[in-house]
């Protein structure tokens, strides 16, 4: 039976990551003005693919909302910034290892784009092109491409600012790089071809004292996050519990006109994102820690920038100054629904250890608070009840502690417990293969799953809304009993055994079981 002690000591100065129904998309004023630098989603997991065992991988996404279509320009990363996969695996809530890409945009033609003739012939000029190809692309002959991105990869060891840093190379070809985003089935022919085209950019590389190499790509992918966007920003538009017996049952057996489980309700079916993603062998990330380790991602930019009046492609501008970072994130949906918008920004540019600042959002969380004002007295109606508040009444909130600052003792604490918000994940307990997820994690039964790290398909909105509201107060199975956690007691939490659904479903047979793992890019002109 797993034991799990309250930490009621460790409440005061840390923040809480409760939170629900939206993932980091345009979470933040600031980042929300430059979309390239926006981490929307980060994921680490033990590797379930097969053949893979004892390998780690993190996901970091970037540049949200992208509509497929998005040409003639798509969606280049950022080459004055700095992205980075950070890890903790001491429990001191600072970085021991990170991984930092940086970019580079080329145009073909040694940088002056392709040009074509133009005009009558004996007068015709050459002229650049508007289009980043000029033809078909494939994984046998890409010269029509008229534009390349390239990016260096670093492993930082210690403080990522004045830590030892080495350069890390891939074993084939002559540097990194990444695809054409997925312009379309004339550019590429056919899905197929594009997934064919693009795994030429899945690269392996070495690392230092670590015997086995790792894996790493960069590039587009369908954005594997699900979620209700626009009805829960709009005040939680919907009843957010699940309408039939069990999901997908299509019975109306559930909770009396709660929503049920329909792709229609995922905001994200047709948008794309980047990927920078990562595997390694998790020895050679554990360090002298307990094999639990702790994992965020970020971007940065130099403090200033300066337009060109006169811009070029080469030059649009001129960057200065120390790294600033401008973007953060380790647990979904933190920034969105827990920060107060005046506080954003400043999560943005923190660490984990900085996290203390954000006290005042642990003691008295507000999503909980809000879900009552908008439907205790539907509930009680409906129900012929008398609830006196849906909101758990237990403070501090030491399950939420525990569930997203401090991780599970015997599951995914680490060796040193500093409360701070990242992913933790056990690298010593074995990946679940992908037809045998749950897609509640932990919750689920399933110990490799959220929050003991998190993998794309996890369902981690349905999960954090039941978590915010209580279920971690009433047992939940683990290794198929039923176990009382004893962060607080079932009278805490009147609606903890609630279904509570976004309505938008998520498993793990949507996601892919290769590396990296998230499917094919939608194409920009699909019909």
């Amino acid at each position: 039976m797993l034991k799990v002690k309250p930490l009621a000591t460790a409440i005061a100065g840390i923040l809480v990551v409760s939170a629900a129904s939206a993932s980091s998309h345009r979470e933040a004023p600031n980042i929300a003005r430059s979309p390239t630098l926006d981490s929307t989603d980060f994921y680490m997991f033990n590797s379930y693919e097969s053949g893979r065992e004892g390998y780690v991988t993190m996901i970091a996404n970037y540049i949200p909302l992208q509509d497929a279509y998005g040409g003639p320009n798509y969606f280049a990363m950022d080459p004055a910034a700095v992205y980075a996969i950070h890890i903790d695996n001491d429990g001191d809530a600072v970085e021991d290892l990170t991984f930092t890409f940086s970019f580079n945009n080329a145009l073909a033609a040694d940088g002056e784009g392709i040009a074509l003739p133009v005009g009558p012939e004996g007068e015709q000029k050459m002229v650049k092109v508007p289009l980043k190809n000029v033809g078909p692309v494939s994984a046998d002959d890409a010269s029509a491409a008229n534009f390349m991105e390239t990016y260096n990869m670093t492993l930082v060891s210690g403080d990522m600012r004045s830590g030892t840093r080495s350069s890390l190379a891939p074993q084939q070809g002559d540097g990194f790089k990444k695809p054409l985003d997925y312009i379309g089935d004339k550019t590429f022919t056919s899905t197929e071809e594009y997934a064919r085209y693009a795994g030429q950019f899945v690269y392996n590389f070495t690392m230092e004292g670590c015997e086995q190499p790792g894996r790493v790509f960069v590039g587009q992918r369908k954005d594997p996050f699900v979620v209700n966007l626009g009805d829960t920003f709009d005040l939680v538009n919907y009843v957010p519990v699940e309408g039939d017996s069990a999901p997908g049952a299509d019975d109306d057996g559930g909770f009396p006109g709660g929503i049920t489980q329909d792709s229609a309700n995922d905001d994200l079916k047709d948008k794309n994102v980047t990927s920078i993603a990562v595997e390694v062998p998790a020895s050679c990330v554990t360090g002298e820690g307990n094999g639990v380790i702790g994992g965020w991602t970020t971007a940065s930019l130099p403090q200033a920038r300066i337009l060109n009046p006169n811009a070029t492609y080469a030059k649009p501008e001129v960057n200065g100054g120390a790294m600033t970072q401008v973007s953060r994130l380790g647990s979904p949906l933190v920034n969105e629904l827990v920060i107060g918008i005046g506080d954003k920004d400043r999560f943005s540019t923190s660490a984990p250890a900085q996290d203390g600042q954000f006290a005042d959002y642990v003691t008295n969380p507000v999503l909980p608070e809000l879900l009552n004002i908008l439907f205790k007295d539907a509930v009680n109606q409906t129900l012929g009840a008398e609830l006196e508040t849906l909101a758990p009444t237990n403070f501090p909130r030491t399950d939420l502690v525990t569930a997203f600052l401090t991780g599970f003792e015997g599951v995914n604490q680490m060796a040193t417990v500093t409360p701070s918000e990242m992913l933790r994940l056990n690298t010593g307990i074995p990946a679940t293969p992908a037809d045998e997820q749950s897609a509640f994690g932990v919750a689920g039964d399933d110990l490799a799953g959220f929050p003991n790290g998190r993998r794309p398909g996890d369902d981690v909105v349905d999960i954090a809304l039941r978590v915010v509201m209580g279920r971690l107060c009433h047992p939940i199975p683990v290794n198929g009993e039923d176990t009382d956690l004893g962060l607080c007691a079932p009278e805490d939490a009147n609606v903890g055994t609630v279904a509570f659904t976004d309505g938008a479903p998520l498993d793990a047979s949507m996601i892919g079981t290769q590396f990296p793992y998230l499917m094919t890019p939608i194409s920009g002109s699909a019909e």
